[in-house]
């Protein structure tokens, strides 16, 4: 009997757990990414400093809770893998307007869990597991459903062909939306002319921009009581964390993440463009953040090291498939999943990943 064969397309959190679960099912899966590694929100970044100390950030989601009983599972199966770790520090508040930080933490608390060493962790190791091949450095270029032999022809930006597979699932909104032609100048890779019904769910998800601002200081800053806390009353930043301070981080130097609020990422973006932003804008990004770090009067010295990253479209700011917890054609068996399926956070988007997977494992059973 031959193996069924899937594409997944993004190595994001829902897609490597998809690809995981499918693989785990006996699916025989290839996993496709633009990027160089896994990780997408939850990747990890890699700097150098002039004096050639090398830095790591999760410049993107800082860590994640799980209150849903099947993440748990997976959370506590990561935690035996020595995938994850709980980030065990408390979180506070910082109002502009009063200059004051509020301890919020409050009894019984979810529980915050970190990728170790990295947040990219947990997608590198899914990513490895049996029956998935990862192929990263690989933009698609197109999607064809093959009526008259029921499979999916997958082609590269290049053109080149890329497989047949009996069916695909992408973790990517883009990959089918409207604002993949914005940002690329190409149409998207699936033309969903097809099931009119998914076009227009994802005609227009409204996303939440944000700038990262990494940050490494030669030293302790000690006069800030929280390793994390949300910013009030600032337009410029929305919170801050100590990305050093979590579990099995290097603490040579310490290393502050700063994201900036949506109305702020929104104004620059307006100006530059979405294309990727140039040097200079990302230069002018990172001043202003670190301006306004400093500007809470918590005597923050000069950082060794500063450098602004853009999420363009990192966080939806709705979710358009809470009850089948992703878009799913069953005839030709595409299933679309991701935080904005379910809940813009990471339990959102695996949770979608694993409904993605558990549809089709099922419709293939019947091949």
């Amino acid at each position: 009997m031959s193996t069924n064969k899937v594409a997944v397309l993004g190595s994001g959190i829902s897609g490597a757990v998809c690809a995981s679960i499918l693989g785990r099912n006996g699916v025989s899966v290839t996993l496709f990414d633009s990027a160089r590694g896994p990780g997408g929100r939850m990747s990890q970044r890699r700097e150098v400093t002039e004096g050639g100390e090398e830095l790591f950030f999760d410049h993107g989601a800082p860590f994640f809770t799980a209150t849903n009983n099947e993440v748990l599972g997976l959370v506590h199966e990561w935690e035996s893998r020595g995938l994850v770790a709980e980030w065990k520090i408390k979180f506070g508040s910082f109002d502009f307007i009063s200059s004051k930080f509020m301890d919020i933490e409050q009894e019984g608390t979810t529980k915050r869990y970190v990728g170790v060493p990295g947040m990219n962790s947990i997608c590198k190791a899914l990513c490895r597991e049996p029956g998935v091949e990862s192929k990263f450095g690989t933009s698609i270029g197109k999607l064809e459903w093959l009526e008259g032999k029921n499979l999916w022809s997958v082609m590269g930006l290049d053109g080149q062909n890329l497989g047949r597979f009996n069916g695909v699932i992408a973790s990517d909104k883009n990959i089918a939306s409207p604002r993949f032609t914005s940002v690329t100048g190409r149409p998207p890779p699936l033309d969903l002319n097809f099931a009119p019904e998914l076009a227009n769910k994802l005609q227009d998800i409204p996303v939440h921009p944000c700038f990262a601002l990494m940050l490494a200081f030669p030293g302790t800053l000690s006069s800030i009581p929280f390793k994390g806390f949300s910013i009030k009353n600032s337009n410029i930043l929305s919170w801050a964390y100590c990305d050093s301070s979590k579990p099995n981080r290097d603490t040579t130097s310490e290393r502050w993440v700063l994201h900036s609020t949506k109305e702020y990422a929104e104004s620059v973006i307006a100006q530059a463009g979405l294309k990727k932003p140039s040097d200079e804008t990302l230069t002018r990004v990172s001043e202003e953040l670190l301006q306004e770090f400093q500007r809470t009067g918590l005597n923050i010295s000069q950082p060794i090291f500063k450098k602004a990253h853009r999420w363009g479209s990192a966080f939806p700011a709705t979710s358009i498939a809470r009850g089948e917890k992703c878009l799913w054609d069953r005839k030709k068996r595409l299933a679309i999943c991701g935080d904005f399926c379910v809940s813009p956070n990471v339990e959102g988007a695996i949770i979608s990943g694993a409904a993605a997977a558990s549809k089709l494992t099922e419709i293939l059973s019947c091949l």
